[in-house]
């Protein structure tokens, strides 16, 4: 049975030749394409490592960057560090300055209430009553001016710690960073193989949801870093004026303490002269009163004594009226008898009004002796207000700058 269709010579020759043409064409495109990628390999390998030096470089910038602010950051840490504990020793200055003002107040203040217990003309409103009053005053203004300060201090501190507080989170961050960065760096085609996966995901992530750009970033760390300045400086500066606060009210308390305590020397001085001159004087009365009551006894001695002679004449004039007839004569006996009595009885009234002068100076002289002797006693009163009470207390009295 013959075939359907048989092929002639000539198209069995043009059907092999048409074959032989795509052959050679396929095998010409072959060769062309495999040129091709021949030419893309090294051009994406060249690509790839260019790619990888820039980032690698781009790697040890970044890295120098983090560097220099995390050494930047960690001097700034340190010079608040001690900032803060330098404010806090002088917060702690300040509360014992404010606790050691304590105790010349309530001094000055007991003094005070002591003083209200001199008596009589001794409460004068001298000059150490007014040093007192100013001595109180300038205690508690001291005492309110350190008050005001160390909540001033307390608050400094406060700032400063909070700069320190975000200064150690960026520099946290920045220490996580840098590792991240430096072990990034690190990674090479060949080692990276395990962390593929994981890092698709992480630039899956990172390239939607980054914060700042690398202006925004120095600016957060410097911003840290110039509040953390700021603060240090403003704390500086407070130390600076407590520093002069303190020496200036220590010198201020201790002119009023003196000025108080040379006050109290010259009051002491004038009521110890007051108190000896009445001392001198009550002996000069104590004398008197003796001699007066000497007087005194004389005078009734005499008066006494003038009772037997006038009691002589009154008997010789009497038994001399009973003589007889014109023996009864006014003779010269009976005239000096008569001139006797009235001189004996003169002598006794003049005793007697001496007498009575002389108890009346001895009553006046009694009434100035209790006097002096309460002034005595009020001085002496005083004197022991002042000078042992008050000059006592202020001996504890120590001021310092602390």
């Amino acid at each position: 049975m013959e075939p359907a269709h048989q092929y002639s010579w000539q198209q069995w020759s043009a059907e092999n030749h048409a074959k032989y043409i795509n052959a050679e064409k396929q095998r010409s495109e072959a060769e062309r394409l495999t040129k091709e990628l021949e030419r893309l390999c090294e051009e994406t390998a060249d690509i790839t490592t260019h790619s990888q030096k820039e980032v690698n470089k781009k790697l040890e910038q970044r890295l120098d960057d983090i560097e220099f602010w995390k050494t930047e950051l960690e001097q700034k840490l340190q010079d608040t560090k001690t900032e803060v504990e330098n404010l806090l020793t002088y917060k702690t200055r300040l509360e014992k300055a404010l606790k050691a003002s304590q105790e010349p107040l309530e001094i000055a203040q007991l003094c005070l209430e002591h003083r209200k217990h001199r008596v009589g003309e001794e409460q004068v409103r001298d000059a150490v009553q007014g040093e007192l009053l100013r001595e109180v005053a300038g205690i508690q203004e001291v005492m309110s001016l350190l008050e005001k300060t160390l909540d001033q201090t307390t608050e400094q501190i406060r700032l400063c710690r909070s700069a320190k507080y975000y200064i150690e989170k960026d520099l946290k961050d920045k220490q996580t960073a840098l590792a991240i960065d430096s072990h990034c760096s690190n990674l090479r085609s060949n080692t990276a193989s395990a962390d593929m996966l994981q890092g698709d995901q992480i630039a899956h992530v990172t390239s939607t949801t980054t914060v700042t750009d690398p202006n925004g970033w120095q600016t957060f760390s410097n911003n840290n870093i110039q509040k953390a300045e700021r603060e240090c400086h403003n704390g500086l500066n407070l130390r600076l004026l407590i520093d002069s606060m303190l020496k200036q009210t220590a010198k201020d308390m201790k002119a009023q303490c003196d000025s108080v305590n040379t006050a109290f020397g010259h009051r002491v001085a004038e009521t110890k002269d007051a108190k000896e001159r009445l001392e001198m004087h009550l002996a000069q009365i104590n004398a008197q009163l003796s001699d007066m009551e000497f007087n005194i006894t004389r005078l009734r001695e005499a008066i006494v004594a003038k009772g037997a002679p006038l009691n002589l004449a009154h008997v010789r004039l009497g038994t001399r009226t009973q003589r007889p007839n014109v023996e009864l004569c006014y003779d010269p006996v009976q005239s000096r008898l008569q001139v006797e009595l009235g001189e004996i009885q003169m002598s006794v009234n003049r005793l007697q009004q001496k007498l009575e002068d002389a108890e009346a100076a001895q009553k006046a002289l009694e009434r100035t002796r209790l006097s002096l002797e309460a002034d005595i006693e009020v001085k002496a009163n005083t004197l022991y207000i002042d000078n042992v009470q008050c000059v006592g207390m202020r001996c504890r009295i120590n001021v310092q700058k602390y």
